[in-house]
């Protein structure tokens, strides 16, 4: 009963968000990501294959051109055929540029509202199912985390992607992997990568799991398991790609667009270590492209090494939720802070990893969750959607909070009292950068003064997290009190039915 309500509140959330704007509405000559979508559409299904990821006369790639991986193209191109069907004119090639009617957002929005009963919520919903271990509290409480995040509501309902795809294959790939389904699960994750390469985000840590899990058998039916994978991988891949593998050209054109090193170091005000260090310094004004190539892919790699080498040496069953899902944490946390040409919406990422670590730390996931959708304050307020991220942080606030209290019960008074203070106090600096970014006109000299400060605030979260969780993954006991209370609970239970008898 608890799970039907939960997926009908997510539902009706998604739905009342999807009412407001949308990036770039009104806004000639770009536009927003809204276009970028609808752009897709009209690329895919006017175009031969070998001329989507190619700049051509009738695919100016200045113009939104497309650069997700395969999958996000044929899903764009099933969008636009039956964008095409219902009518021509919204994604007749070249004329339909910068379309915008209600008819169009209504079916604009039904697409990711399917696309999220289709993926997300059956996602959502398996990895529930294939977490046995843990108690069906604390399990509703991460249940309901993974639904209600205002950050993936705001990005795919008001800005506009389509997030939930490719965030729902990963899920998918956890929970098979929950339920010993390790091929299945390296299937479902070379999904995710081929419709969004921001996976790679978590590429090493499953990459890392299995290896290690299949290695310390000690036994061949580890490497032949090992072997299985990388076959049904290898598979995945070619299926995926198959369209661009008869064609060396197009094969290469699709990888250019995928990783723009030519591109910029971040993108806009986001919440990352680049953008926050060019308050000090401006690394763009004395370091090369390629040389900021180089120093982001070096601290990126410094940054997983410990996490993932953590995870091969200790790849237990035991330890598989919280060693996988927190490695994908860090994992994800060090390439959003210190990876190349980064977007505000990459938070999301991290974010829905820490989802599924929230049975295990309600308070540490409830906090970091509205930090990443504070975080991309700037981006909604561009967006017009400041009322939709107030409405919908405060409902969710309010009801993870009441929801995760019976899990702290638990936690000694001091310990409460701490964490209770510090979360507060960051939510409250959080509310006053946001009353100010609002009603504060900044100084003619420094225009960008509330975006970058709520980049370095967020920033500094991160960094604290990023800590935190590296100490959760290799010390797994502190501050994880929630298997120590079900172990006194059940000895209690226990101690109590033995005196009965």
């Amino acid at each position: 009963m608890e799970i039907c309500v939960l997926v009908i509140i997510s539902l009706l959330l998604r739905w009342s968000t999807s009412q407001g704007s949308y990036s770039g509405q009104g806004k000639p000559p770009m536009f927003g990501d809204y276009e970028a979508q609808r752009h897709w559409m009209e690329v895919t299904v006017n175009l031969p294959v070998k001329d989507w990821y190619r700049n051509t006369t009738e695919n100016d790639l200045l113009y939104w051109g497309l650069d997700y991986p395969p999958l996000t193209a044929y899903h764009s191109q099933i969008c636009g055929f039956i964008a095409q069907y219902v009518n021509p004119e919204w994604v007749r090639l070249n004329t339909s540029r910068g379309h915008e009617s209600y008819q169009h957002k209504l079916f604009m929005r039904y697409s990711v509202f399917l696309a999220d009963i289709l993926v997300f919520l059956p996602a959502c919903l398996l990895y529930y199912i294939s977490q046995d271990e843990v108690e069906d509290k604390s399990m509703i409480y991460g249940l309901m985390c993974l639904l209600l995040y205002p950050g993936l509501i705001l990005i795919d309902y008001g800005h506009f992607q389509y997030n939930g795809i490719s965030l729902g294959l990963m899920i998918m790939a956890v929970a098979s992997l929950g339920l010993k389904q390790q091929i299945l699960g390296a299937i479902f994750f070379t999904l995710a990568l081929n419709y969004k390469h921001m996976e790679l985000y978590h590429a090493l840590p499953f990459f890392m799991y299995l290896f290690g899990v299949n290695i310390h058998t000690n036994s061949m039916k580890g490497v032949f398991q090992i072997g299985k994978i990388g076959v049904a991988v290898i598979l995945t891949f070619m299926l995926c790609w198959l369209p661009f593998l008869s064609d060396i050209d197009s094969f290469r054109n699709v990888l250019i667009r995928l990783f723009p090193f030519n591109r910029g170091l971040y993108e806009d005000k986001v919440a990352n270590l680049w953008c926050s260090l060019s308050l000090v310094i401006k690394l763009k004004n004395i370091m090369s492209q390629q040389a900021l190539v180089v120093l982001s892919f070096l601290s990126t790699l410094v940054g997983l090494v410990p996490s993932a080498f953590h995870l091969l040496y200790k790849p237990t069953l035991t330890n598989f939720k919280y060693s996988l899902v927190s490695c994908h944490v860090n994992s994800s946390l060090v390439f959003f802070l210190f990876s190349f040409q980064v977007h505000e919406k990459s938070i999301l990422i991290p974010a829905l990893s820490v989802c599924l670590l929230a049975d295990k730390h309600p308070y540490i996931a409830l906090w970091f969750l509205s930090i990443s959708t504070f975080s991309m304050l700037p981006l909604l307020i561009k967006d017009g959607l400041l009322i939709q991220c107030c409405g919908l942080s405060v409902v969710f606030l309010i009801l993870a909070y009441y929801s995760s209290q019976q899990q702290f019960s638990h936690y000694t008074s001091r310990l409460q009292n701490w964490m209770k203070f510090m979360f507060f106090s960051s939510i409250f600096g959080a509310v006053i950068l946001t009353v100010c970014s609002e009603v504060v006109q900044p100084p003619p000299r420094l225009p960008d003064i509330f975006p970058v400060l709520i980049s370095a605030y967020s920033c500094g979260h991160f960094l604290f997290f990023l800590f935190l969780f590296h100490y959760c993954q290799f010390f797994n006991n502190v501050p994880n009190y929630v298997e120590k209370h079900r172990k006194v609970s059940q000895h209690k239970k226990f101690s109590k039915e033995k005196k009965v008898k």
